[in-house]
């Protein structure tokens, strides 16, 4: 895939899940059983969301639940039509939707 798409990033916490399994992993196989172009999960070492408290790895201020975000890129079609599954997931988080130009790059050829 290149050229114009959009960006799914979802917002959500390392602790959510969907039965008893980390929610994140549960989007990003609807994402490939959707057949969207690709996901990729990150794993945040402190943020803060709407309850103002701060989750962080640092050693002395250990918590858990930190941020999680899923990444998803594919046609502006594509990408609205998986919307209503996340309507399904995520009971609290934040999506964002943005528009990217794709460059892929594939390996140089080796002399």
């Amino acid at each position: 895939m290149t050229g114009n798409a959009l960006r799914l990033s979802i917002f959500i916490g390392e602790d959510d899940t969907w039965h008893r399994k980390p929610l994140y992993h549960e989007i990003v196989n609807r994402a490939r059983e959707a057949g969207l172009a690709g996901a990729t999960v990150l794993h945040g070492c402190e943020g803060f969301g709407t309850s103002s408290l701060i989750h962080t790895d640092r050693i002395l201020d250990l918590t858990e639940d930190l941020p999680i975000v899923v990444i998803i890129i594919d046609t502006e079609d594509r990408v609205r039509t998986f919307l209503p599954e996340l309507d399904e997931l995520v009971g609290e988080g934040t999506a964002l939707i943005d528009e990217v130009e794709v460059h892929r790059y594939r390996g140089k050829p080796t002399a």
